[in-house]
């Protein structure tokens, strides 16, 4: 019988073991997702607040109702999304002013097939607070802007929680990792 070598093997095993730590990992980002998924479900049945000045970009406070006063429309950006119906267009986010109390928000205001600009100036804004890429929180208004369909609002059915899927791949490639060396020994020593 031939020894075993000891350079393939410890490399071998510290790739298996890499590869079950991160799926330990993935466990427990599983968990940490069921929390912050549990905590936006209740987030949905509390009182609405003003709309944060400045956002928690660790801990927004995401699904929330809100409402907000925008004083006037800096700008507008149109982005692909989907309305009530689940059509496929554009939203439109109104970047707000607030006036002399704090750094403005993102609003936005409604859907529609085309990207034009929409003419709404201002106004109250209420509505749940959504995610955004850019500027980390947006307010979704429940009312949209005249000329515009109320957008889709965010749903807990589209935050994605694939860690258990994850930990399961991460244990599958160790176990293939151990088994194919172990194979792999036993026609060497043959």
């Amino acid at each position: 019988m031939r020894r075993i070598p000891l350079v393939p093997t410890v490399l071998v095993a510290a790739a298996v073991a890499v590869m079950i730590g991160l799926g330990v990992w993935q466990i427990q980002r599983l968990h940490w997702k069921e929390g912050l998924l549990a905590r936006y479900a209740a987030a949905q049945g509390l009182p609405p607040i003003a709309f944060p000045a400045v956002p928690d970009a660790n801990n927004p406070p995401l699904f929330r109702r809100a409402s907000a006063m925008c004083q006037s429309v800096a700008s507008w950006r149109a982005q692909s999304g989907r309305n009530l119906q689940d059509e496929p267009g554009w939203i439109h986010i109104a970047a707000c002013r607030t006036g002399a109390e704090g750094p403005g928000f993102q609003a936005e205001m409604g859907w529609s097939a085309k990207p034009d600009k929409p003419a709404w100036r201002g106004g109250p804004v209420t509505g749940i607070i959504g995610a955004d890429r850019v500027h980390v929180i947006r307010l979704i208004a429940a009312d949209p802007a005249p000329g515009l369909k109320p957008a889709k609002p965010p749903s807990l059915d589209d935050v994605p929680n694939n860690h258990l899927f994850y930990a399961i791949q991460w244990f599958f490639f160790a176990a293939a990792a151990a088994v194919i060396y172990l194979l792999a020994l036993r026609k060497r020593s043959r």
